[in-house]
């Protein structure tokens, strides 16, 4: 593999799981409000529902950890957001409205200790729409936020569907970035093996879905300054949009519901560049455009990409290029002023 040749790369994809979960300010604590037990040595246990959700280790908490780590990865800037299964949107929205800010605010105060190192996306309760709203202004307003970050599917409902319409029209207004990560994947009872499955295969196939419920409903046709991206390089939907596209042409009706071609909205979206393989990273640059690519390593968990300005360096010769895809792509999508020259 190439080295890293720079340390100029801006990781949009990466998380946090806070180093304590606070007491519920209320009468009983839900059952699966998250609280941390000690594990080995540098690691904690995240508990939700009395089991061990995930063991996790001080990177997940710690600022100064995580930069040196940034350092060897070659990376300037990385954006932090919660852990997914954080995101709580099956629990009531009251106390998921209050354990969600104290998670904002303890991303805020990692990218306050980080020098101009990190920046963050944070969480809202999108199970009430009227909570989730008045928690977008607190981060992005009194936080600082670069954006947010929501699930594939919030209760089973994609991205797409009407209900998060209101969400979507503010993020546009507040030119707040968007980043949906796979949470909860439909078809986990059709895997056969080992629950780590559920990441390798379960994840792709939801933000597969997902993306594709963004093209079907025309979002960004209706929301042309919304910046939103996709994690695990929009899963599945390169492969589902060349189906797509030919269905829109055999049915009337999929025409008349996207008057937009699909490949065409799918150009207009981003996706971080984390697929572990050359060729489909090739694939995708030409599937959704050299602007669309950004980094993205699923720090600090197990299954994260650990060299990513060397996958990247591996899969574009073009120096161009890959400042585009190290760079300034993310600089595009968080809303930061650009570097380039």
């Amino acid at each position: 593999m190439h080295q890293a040749s720079c340390s100029c790369g801006i990781d949009i994809h990466s998380h946090v799981v806070p180093e304590h979960f606070p007491a519920y300010l209320g009468s009983a604590a839900p059952a699966d409000w998250p609280s941390m037990a000690p594990a080995h040595e540098c690691h904690r246990h995240v508990v939700i529902s009395g089991k061990v959700y995930r063991t996790v280790s001080e990177r997940c908490w710690s600022t100064t950890r995580r930069i040196e780590d940034m350092d060897a990865m070659g990376l300037s800037l990385q954006v932090i957001s919660p852990m997914p299964e954080l995101l709580s949107y099956w629990m009531a929205p009251a106390a998921a409205a209050q354990l969600l800010r104290y998670i904002n605010e303890q991303l805020a105060e990692m990218v306050a200790l980080s020098g101009g190192r990190l920046c963050a996306l944070g969480a809202l309760p999108l199970q009430d729409m009227d909570l989730a709203l008045a928690e977008l202004d607190y981060v992005i307003d009194t936080l600082g936020f670069a954006g947010v970050e929501i699930g594939s599917n919030i209760n089973g409902k994609p991205p797409g569907a009407p209900e998060f319409a209101p969400f979507f029209a503010a993020a546009e207004a507040k030119g707040a970035a968007v980043f949906v990560h796979a949470l909860r994947p439909a078809g986990k009872e059709r895997l056969v093996g080992p629950a780590q499955l559920q990441q390798a295969l379960g994840y792709p196939t939801d933000v597969g879905l997902a993306a594709a419920s963004v093209l079907t409903t025309n979002l960004i046709e209706r929301h042309p300054k919304l910046r939103i991206a996709f994690s695990h390089g929009g899963g599945t939907l390169a492969a589902l949009l060349p189906r797509l596209e030919q269905a829109r042409r055999v049915f009337p009706a999929l025409q008349d519901a996207m008057p937009s071609r699909p490949s065409e909205q799918a150009r207009r979206l981003f996706y971080d560049a984390l697929v572990f393989d050359t060729p489909t990273l090739q694939h995708l640059l030409a599937r959704f455009g050299e602007s669309q690519l950004m980094i993205g390593t699923d720090y600090p968990f197990a299954f994260h990409e650990r060299q990513p300005l060397a996958a990247i360096n591996d899969a574009v010769a073009d120096v161009v290029l890959r400042a585009k895809l190290i760079t300034h792509n993310a600089e595009r999508f968080l809303g930061l002023p650009s570097t380039l020259q």
